[in-house]
């Protein structure tokens, strides 16, 4: 008998969960001392959560962990997706003026509706389980009614890590498989999917009132395996199927044209889907610094008050006295009341105290992409922190690159053009450019920062052969280099939008026009000249006679 479309996605949820499992504790400690109302839901209840979280808040003694992750997410929003300029431009190898302009057109269409869509707010959330736990889970669809039905712009979500179980069908590649678990209520349950598409059981608690009742339901987007040259939604490179748990009742069933999530990871657990992110790194460092400053309170009574020594002499009985301002304590003599010196030395636990935070700073990069204090920085030095920046993030922004900001542009892409708001917003699509595959360049802040290098290459070999020829006073040593292609380049790694560069060739066929120009005007000049002559000889022979 062959197994049912439910028991397939049960069963799959279930080796998924025993996956995840030996890591769950890994990303609940992190969060617990980077995020700690993030770590709540990881225990299961949502109660016990939220009293795990706030015992936890109380039993943190420091707070530069989470300070420096608030910088270090800040500062990667506004390097990777900033909201006030165009970070993407969709290349499908355009050359022709009306390829360009389309393509221009719908990058900035693209640009200007994800960031209306609301996804400045998600994509901080992203980071926010990005930066301590490593990856992140943001759903994007086209944007619905209540009644779902497709409107204009996106919808993006970020999706609670403790509910996400994602895998790759491909070794070593891209995640294109996620089981989400969750607990909705039975009104929530009812509104989304339906009355009559509910169990049974969900049905009878809906009708008796009990609305705030949860249920456990799956959500499983994988590859199709069924024959996809149909064009029905179950028929499509991906299946979506909603399922109720317990009662075993489909929900719902449905497909993708592209996978819908963007799963990027920071540093991959070999072997599995997974990753961990810089949180685990600072982790052993935060820990021991919440150490130090806890046994610090602990011992700061002592430090105020003093630890005495008394001796029990008949008058003065230590075990009764109160030591205090305004007090009085009666004694046989000065010498049975004494301070006794602890060897306590808080010295020790401030140095080792500022060692811990400069190194959680230094693992956050917090101390390279805060402003430096001392007055405004000259650009020798803003070029100096520039490439220290995009060395540290480099290899990490290549990664969210590829997982994230390609796979969420390329599903934008697809969801507008489908739609077809983009041809009516640009006009019909050219048709040299149909069935062309198209890629995404990114002009970031980082990535301009990364392309600097090359800007710093052309600079420092022109100058060098500007001085070379200049002591040589041989011109001809500059041949060596060609200017029109070298600025070129240079502006296009500065972020100078191409439209506004002219290219090698458009430079030559704009000189033979000036030089061509020239030459008209100079022969106009010249016959000009000849005319003002011989009408100046015309007058001078009338004159004459």
């Amino acid at each position: 008998m062959s197994e049912s479309i439910v028991d397939q996605v049960l069963r799959r949820k279930g080796q998924m969960v025993a996956q995840r499992q030996p890591y769950d504790q890994v990303w609940k400690e992190v969060f617990e001392y980077l995020a700690p109302e993030r770590a709540t839901a990881w225990y299961g209840f949502i109660e016990a959560g939220a009293n795990t979280a706030q015992s936890q808040r109380a039993r943190l003694y420091d707070n530069t962990a989470m300070d420096d992750a608030e910088v270090l997410k800040s500062s990667l929003a506004s390097g990777v997706h900033p909201a006030n300029s165009r970070w993407l431009d969709i290349d499908a190898g355009q050359t022709r003026e009306d390829e360009t302009r389309w393509m221009d057109g719908a990058s900035q269409f693209i640009f200007e509706n994800i960031h209306n869509s609301g996804f400045d707010a998600v994509g901080y959330e992203n980071l926010s389980d990005l930066v301590p736990a490593g990856w992140f889970v943001m759903y994007i669809d086209q944007r619905r009614d209540s009644d779902g039905n497709e409107i204009g712009g996106f919808n993006f979500e970020s999706w609670p890590l403790y509910q996400c179980y994602v895998g790759a069908s491909k070794a070593n590649g891209r995640v294109d498989t996620i089981c989400r678990v969750w607990q909705p209520t039975i009104e929530q349950l009812v509104t989304e999917y339906g009355l009559d598409n509910v169990s049974e059981s969900s049905r009878r608690k809906y009708e008796e009132g009990k609305l705030t009742e949860t249920v456990e339901c799956v959500w499983m987007i994988e590859p199709n395996a069924k024959d996809r040259k149909g064009f029905l939604k179950n028929n499509l490179p991906f299946r979506s199927i909603h399922i109720e748990c317990n009662a075993k009742t489909l929900l719902r069933e449905s497909g993708y044209h592209e996978f819908p999530c963007a799963v990027p990871r920071w540093r991959l657990i070999p072997g599995t889907p997974y990753a961990t992110g810089i949180g685990s790194n600072v982790l052993p460092n935060v820990k021991t610094l919440n150490d130090i400053l806890r046994m610090e309170m602990e011992s700061l009574d002592i430090a105020i008050y003093g630890m005495w020594k008394g001796v029990d002499d008949g008058v003065f009985n230590p075990r009764t006295a109160r030591v205090g301002a305004r007090k009085i304590i009666m004694m046989a003599s000065p010498e049975s009341l004494t301070p006794l010196k602890t060897g306590a030395d808080f010295n020790v636990s401030f140095s080792k105290a500022d060692q811990l935070r400069q190194s959680i700073s230094k693992s956050l990069m917090s101390d390279s992409l805060t402003p430096l204090t001392g007055g405004v920085l000259s650009a020798t030095e803003v070029q100096a922190r520039i490439n220290k920046i995009r060395a540290q993030l480099g290899p990490m922004f290549a990664r969210l690159q590829g997982e994230y900001l390609q796979v969420m542009v390329e599903r934008c892409f697809a969801i507008a053009y489908r739609s077809g708001v983009l041809e009516a917003e640009l006009g019909p699509i050219p048709e040299t450019l149909k069935g062309r595959d198209f890629i995404v360049k990114y002009l970031n802040p980082l990535a301009r920062a990364q392309k600097m290098e090359q800007v710093n290459a052309i600079d420092a070999l022109i100058a060098g052969l500007i001085q070379t020829a200049s002591a040589a006073q041989n011109p001809a040593l500059l041949d060596v280099i060609d200017m029109d292609a070298a600025n070129y380049e240079k502006g296009l790694a500065l972020g100078v939008p191409a439209n506004l560069l002219r290219g090698p060739e458009q430079l030559t066929e704009k000189r033979k026009t000036d030089i061509a120009a020239a030459e008209q005007a100079q022969q106009q000049a010249q016959q000009q000249q000849l005319q003002q002559v011989a009408g100046e000889k015309a007058i001078e022979a009338s004159m004459a006679q």
